[in-house]
């Protein structure tokens, strides 16, 4: 099958079906610009029907015995590594990603839905004590019954398997929608390898849309009482209000500014390494990637320059080809914005040990130092190949400037005292923070989310209980209770 045709739909009730909105969304390579597909979008009354289907699919998913839902994602994990190499091209030709990019995303993808196989009997209830006398108190673990799932384009698959697989393991039902820049590889791929491993029709829907066309239905429809939002801050503050307002809850999983340290007593190339991947991975395009590297001055004329010699060595260019290690950002406008960011960095007196030149959307990576303390740029997400190197005086200073932010994401410690470093890594305000690692890390069985304005809430292993189930309190009267009239 072609998925930029066969999939260029939207999947409501179990049918693939074109969308009835006025406007198509265009799905583009951003390496070459080729159209991969033209979608027609989905207009409130669709986003309403496959909320209504979801509705109706969910009661009896909830009923299905958990060792028959765990076989669901047994048959997705067969699916997709009979299809992997048709998945791998859909991945590199919809958002640019690096071959290898590919390969660590599926990869993943397949470790989440094993986890979702353990999580169909994570819903478990418990008997409490009573104050009174003769009563039996019994708290269950129930689905919240629809979800609402709204992923983002850096990660597509991986994202929205990250939300709808334990959502469906846990017994709900979900409505997702992808980013318009990933409409395949983040929607219709997912609900397409669920389908074909068996899940019942109506419990995965997928609508291909935008705000533009549908405004905050999606949140504000009465029928998800959770969502599942992985996106820029700015929108997740929208959506937490809009779901807020209309008492849902939410699960936020935002930007960052994330920092890695390099401590004086580090091994200075293995903290190139690991700097190298955690600022360009996916061209930077991820939340979890190092914006800024604070080294002490005590070996910063060392990680510099191998730093630098490191990421000049970058290929740039083709993400089919396996040598290359940093393909297109998304789209033009991202590709403008990182190159503005620079410009604004060298106006504020940045010093470019490496200036990275945009070619279309080809951006290679930039190395700056020597940013004012006041600098913006020092407390934003950047979201694209530019690494800011931070020197600083000891690690008091280098806690109080990976703090200097809003976010609170991800961070790594690098030190030759595992100890040392685990006592800077509980100072740094952040969900999760590495000693002797890369900054970048999401395991399915470890709690998944940020601090500050990086997010509210948890992803991953036991946390997506708390996301996506309820508690319900039963209790039994054995013998006759006393009333005071």
């Amino acid at each position: 099958m072609s998925y930029f045709t066969d999939l260029a739909l939207q999947c409501i009730d179990g049918e693939w079906r074109p969308g009835t909105g006025s406007w198509d969304i265009i799905d583009f390579n951003p390496y070459d610009g080729e159209k991969l597909a033209s979608i027609t979008v989905a207009t409130p009354d669709e986003l309403d029907l496959a909320y209504r289907a979801a509705e109706r699919a969910q009661p009896a998913w909830a009923e299905t015995n958990p060792y028959a839902r765990r076989r669901v994602f047994e048959g997705a994990i067969r699916v997709i590594e009979e299809n992997e190499q048709q998945i791998t091209d859909a991945i590199v030709a919809e958002l640019g990603g690096t071959l290898s990019k590919a390969a660590f995303e599926i990869h993943m993808v397949k470790e989440f839905l094993r986890e979702a196989m353990q999580l169909t009997l994570y819903a478990r209830g418990e008997i409490l004590p009573s104050i009174a006398e003769g009563k039996e108190n019994r708290v269950y673990r129930d689905p919240v019954g629809v979800v609402g799932v709204i992923s983002p384009f850096n990660y597509p698959f991986l994202i929205s398997v990250k939300s709808v697989a334990p959502a469906l393991a846990l017994g709900n039902a979900v409505l997702l929608k992808p980013h318009q820049s990933t409409p395949v590889t983040g929607g219709t791929l997912v609900a397409k390898v669920l389908q074909d491993a068996g899940l019942p029709p109506g419990l995965v829907n997928v609508v291909i849309t935008d705000s533009a066309e549908i405004g905050d239905t999606l949140v504000e429809h009465p029928v998800p009482k959770a969502i599942s939002f992985t996106g820029s801050d700015r929108v997740g503050r929208h959506v937490a209000t809009v779901a807020a307002r209309n008492f849902k809850r939410t699960i936020l999983q935002l930007g960052s500014n994330s920092a890695l340290l390099v401590l004086d007593d580090a091994d200075v190339d293995y903290a190139v390494d690991a700097a190298v991947f955690s600022r360009f991975v996916n061209q930077g395009q991820l939340c979890m990637a190092a914006n800024r590297i604070i080294v002490d001055r005590r070996v910063e004329a060392e990680f510099t320059e191998k730093f630098v010699s490191r990421v000049r060595e970058l290929v740039v260019g083709d993400p089919r080809d396996p040598a290359t290690h940093i393909g297109p950002l998304i789209n033009s406008r991202q590709a403008e914005r990182v190159t503005a960011i620079v410009d604004q960095a060298l106006a504020e007196g940045a010093v470019p040990l490496l200036h990275g030149r945009a070619e279309g959307n080809l951006v290679a990576p930039s190395v700056l130092t020597g940013l004012p303390a006041d600098s913006s740029l020092l407390r934003e997400e950047i979201f694209g190949p530019v690494a800011l190197i931070i020197p600083v005086d000891g690690d008091e200073e280098a806690v109080h400037v990976a703090n200097d932010t809003p976010y609170g994401l991800a961070g790594a410690v690098h030190s030759a005292d595992v100890e040392r470093g685990f006592a800077v890594a509980r100072r740094i305000e952040a969900g999760m923070v590495h000693v002797n690692d890369s900054t970048v890390a999401d395991e399915p069985g470890v709690p998944f989310g940020g601090e500050k304005h990086s997010g509210l809430g948890r992803l991953n292993g036991p946390e997506v209980v708390e996301a996506f189930t309820t508690t319900k309190w039963l209790s039994i009267q054995r013998g006759r209770a006393t009333f005071p009239f």
